[in-house]
């Protein structure tokens, strides 16, 4: 079981997430997709589990049950708050999304925001649901930008075991992409990927 966490909100983890899935089906895994819970504009068209869903073939309730989604843009346990919807802890979103596994070869279950925001309405953060969760391994996502470091060092604080850094919408011509990877490979003792196919052959060996 993998967990997909992010540096912060809008970094590209539901992006990801579908890429390797898609890749590791590619590679002859079956794979489903987990989301504990998820918030969204009323308006949005589609929502994180819709994209999970498609990229796995399964339907977006099994990714993530209905009475976890909070079309409210917040954190979810924010969001279930200003909807006047109850309370909801860690625990119970492990125990949910143990419950829904089914048998795969791996089950991508990504987070919600970045990697200290509360998951649930106890204030626990991705680390603290990952250990509980007893995941194989986390995939962070980060962009390959200016700040990546910071926002990588930052968020592996969080976590329990040292994650698997993918920079997303990296670009092998521009020179600060390619030296954050090898500062965060050599300085920090990252492992570093930057592609789908390079994250799936990592994450089915962990």
């Amino acid at each position: 079981m993998i967990v997909v966490a992010g540096t912060g909100t809008e970094v590209g983890k539901t992006y990801v997430g579908c890429a390797v899935i898609h890749a590791l089906r590619e590679q002859g895994h079956t794979v489903i997709a987990r989301k504990p819970a998820q918030s969204f504009d009323e308006g949005d068209a589609t929502t994180d589990a819709t994209l999970l869903a498609a990229a796995t073939g399964e339907q977006p309730d099994a990714v993530c049950p209905k009475h976890r989604w909070y079309p409210i843009p917040m954190a979810p346990p924010m969001a279930a708050a200003a909807l006047g919807r109850g309370p909801f802890s860690t625990a119970d979103l492990v125990m949910e999304t143990n419950q829904s596994l089914t048998d795969a070869d791996v089950a991508v279950v990504e987070t919600a925001g970045g990697a200290w925001s509360p998951q649930a309405s106890d204030g626990l953060h991705v680390g603290d649901f990952a250990e509980e969760l007893r995941a194989d391994g986390v995939l962070l996502v980060a962009d390959a930008g200016l700040g990546v470091i910071n926002a990588v060092r930052g968020a592996a604080a969080a976590l329990r075991v040292p994650p698997i850094v993918f920079l997303n919408r990296f670009d092998t011509g521009n020179g600060l992409h390619v030296e954050n990877r090898a500062w965060l490979a050599r300085h920090d003792k990252f492992t570093v990927v930057t592609s789908a196919a390079e994250a799936a052959a990592i994450l089915v060996a962990i």
